[in-house]
């Protein structure tokens, strides 16, 4: 039996966050035939994402991000 898009979805739901992030990465690069990454690529961006979701890093919109930067920038003058 082939699953409709809208039952995949939902059965994507259910799935533990953990286990929909990886899902989610599998099928953004599904098409990506070139896109090979290593093993330490897939282990940083684990950790990276492990950080954000534990809150142990500050996610910043553009405007501040680019605020912050300037700042450093002009502070170094």
């Amino acid at each position: 039996m082939t699953l409709t898009l809208a039952e995949y979805v939902k059965a994507g739901f259910e799935l533990a966050p953990e286990d929909r992030m990886e899902a989610s990465r599998l099928l953004a690069t599904a098409d990506d035939e070139d896109v090979q990454l290593s093993a330490e690529w897939l282990d940083e961006i684990d950790a990276r994402i492990d950080a954000i979701e534990s809150g142990e890093v500050e996610l910043l919109d553009a405007d501040e991000s680019h605020a912050r930067i300037v700042a450093g920038l002009m502070s170094k003058r």
